[in-house]
């Protein structure tokens, strides 16, 4: 689902962000991404979304080549991932249902089954009845909720997660760590970056571990490693 060859990414100055990285994450996957900060976490998330082009090596994505992706197509190409921050990027002027509904209005999905697979995905993740909403009307759990609601309702085959529970408290975490468990349990390969030591603990999934630029662990049902 997810290549990388001997990937690298430099900037102006400095040491490179990342340095010769190789990786395969396989269809159906949950992988941790963890690290101390300047480590590479975020440079690989933007990688793999286009937003930056590796200085070298190749990166492949649900059988797309992103080295050679036209810029014309990065939009479509985006489409078949989801994305969830730690700031949940909400429109704060539409309420829950349109900030959902929205996703699919970018891809053209007819209001007919809009108004099917709103209410479907916000039921998933426990909102149904707050479809009516403003995001400031709502914890930042909550905000949480509607955003992996958005990120999934066209069901893209992977979810990327960049520190979704940093902003929230331990039970709301915890909520979306389970979310994020039941989309993968469906079928989704899903990425998850985060600093929380006991999530990653805790679930046992497969953990990779980077530190300046390179990845220093790989461990299937791993856990945090501060070692390195």
């Amino acid at each position: 689902m997810i290549i990388l060859e001997d990937v690298s990414k430099s900037y102006s100055k400095g040491a490179p962000a990342l340095s010769k990285v190789s990786l395969h994450i396989e269809k159906g996957e949950f992988v941790f991404i963890v690290g101390d900060s300047g480590s590479g976490k975020s440079t690989l998330i933007k990688l793999l979304l286009r937003e930056l082009y590796p200085t070298d090596g190749r990166i492949i994505v649900n059988n797309t080549d992103v080295t050679k992706l036209k810029h014309s197509r990065i939009p479509k190409y985006r489409r078949g991932i989801g994305t969830v921050f730690q700031d949940f990027r909400l429109l704060k002027d539409r309420n829950v249902y349109e900030n959902v509904a929205f996703a699919q209005r970018v891809i053209s999905v007819p209001s007919s089954k809009i108004r099917k697979n709103v209410p479907s995905v916000l039921s998933m993740v426990g909102l149904a009845e707050k479809y009516k909403s403003r995001p400031k009307e709502l914890s930042g759990g909550e905000q949480q909720r509607v955003a992996l609601a958005r990120a999934i309702v066209n069901n893209p085959p992977i979810l990327l997660a960049d520190e979704p529970t940093g902003n929230l408290d331990p039970k709301n975490s915890w909520e979306i760590m389970r979310l994020l468990e039941q989309i993968n349990y469906n079928g989704t390969t899903v990425l998850v970056v985060t600093h929380s030591r006991e999530i990653v603990n805790t679930m046992k999934k497969r953990v990779i571990t980077m530190k300046k630029g390179v990845i220093v662990s790989d461990q299937k049902k791993g856990g945090y490693i501060d070692e390195y």
